[in-house]
């Protein structure tokens, strides 16, 4: 009798060991992966904030992905309704922008190369890849927090991952080193069993599709009445020169930037393409403030509100370029 009693109390024991483990974040990270393993596509709808020192960037943001690593990611501006596209397929890495009828060809190792809060992988890989990762229970959610690779925004150290009952991510939020949240995407709705038309990751077709369901309302080309000054400069830098040069359409500003760090800022009217064009690009992409911008060692690229800024240095490294790329807006912002 003693025996069979020792044996049912080492039984019940092991069991409450195993339930009490079930819920720790090796079990929830697994759980997580082998969502992604097992699914043929996906798609989410999000809606992603940038916070930018007091302003904020809304998104929406619609992902699809199609197994054997095609992406499609739209984000919507919210306060402009400016939309970009970026399209990975086996031809490359595009950013469309279809309102100006162009798109940017990156050979680009994205979305490896960098976090994305956007991406389910991006999110699950930076768990994965950290070895302290840490899961605390919050009412019915798991929270886990994991270090992330901004490899541009080197203060983004940390993201926090809201992970439900049935192991779905319902929220993002990354925090600089002093704790201040910079990215914070809510996802809204998630189908892991996504089927896509067979065209539907193809470069001309997205164009095509944004054309048939768009009115004729593209951004026009418009005058420079007046240069937009960055607001952040390095220390010991100034304004040096300010020209305006006269083109066929508008014109263009440059700023010359001089003293112990010297760059120099072009900005421009984005002028929308006749006909539909792919620009071969050097550099990789990045979300800036308001738009996805091109990014390399030594420059800074993007259009935002009708404008086309073009900022460039050697003397500035990428950091420093990014953050006088920031502090450059034209659009209101939400608080």
């Amino acid at each position: 009798m003693k025996k069979i009693l020792c044996s049912l109390l080492v039984f019940l024991s092991v069991i409450c060991l195993t339930g009490c483990g079930k819920d720790n974040e090796k079990t929830i990270l697994n759980k997580l992966s082998n969502k992604i393993d097992k699914t043929n596509g996906y798609k989410l709808e999000a809606q992603m904030e940038l916070i930018n020192n007091e302003d904020s960037y809304k998104y929406d943001v619609s992902v699809s992905y199609k197994k054997k690593d095609y992406y499609r990611v739209s984000l919507r501006n919210k306060t402009n309704n400016h939309e970009q596209i970026i399209l990975k397929n086996t031809d490359g890495v595009y950013v469309l922008t279809p309102n100006l009828n162009k798109s940017f060809k990156f050979q680009s190792k994205w979305p490896y190369n960098n976090s994305q809060s956007y991406l389910l992988q991006s999110v699950i890989d930076d768990m994965k890849n950290d070895s302290n990762l840490k899961m605390k229970k919050k009412g019915n959610n798991y929270v886990l927090t994991s270090k992330v690779n901004y490899k541009n925004n080197i203060s983004l150290t940390h993201q926090e991952v809201v992970v439900d009952k049935n192991y779905n991510i319902k929220k993002v939020t990354v925090y600089d080193d002093e704790e201040n949240a910079n990215i914070k995407v809510v996802f809204k709705e998630i189908d892991m069993k996504a089927k896509f038309k067979s065209n539907y990751f193809v470069l001309e077709e997205n164009m095509q599709a944004y054309n048939d369901n768009e009115d004729d309302t593209a951004e026009e080309s418009k005058e420079l009445e007046e240069a937009v000054y960055p607001m952040y400069l390095p220390e010991g830098t100034y304004l040096d020169t300010e020209k305006t040069v006269l083109l066929d359409e508008g014109s263009r500003i440059i700023l010359t930037f001089a003293g112990d760090t010297s760059f120099m800022l072009v900005e421009q009217p984005a002028l929308k393409e006749d006909d539909f064009s792919v620009i071969p690009t050097s550099g990789d992409l990045d979300i800036i403030r308001d738009t996805v911008a091109i990014v390399d060692d030594t420059s800074v690229s993007w259009v935002s509100d009708g404008v086309e800024y073009y900022l460039v240095s050697t003397e500035l490294n990428k950091g420093e370029l990014i953050n006088v790329a920031k502090s450059i807006s034209v659009m209101p912002v939400s608080k």
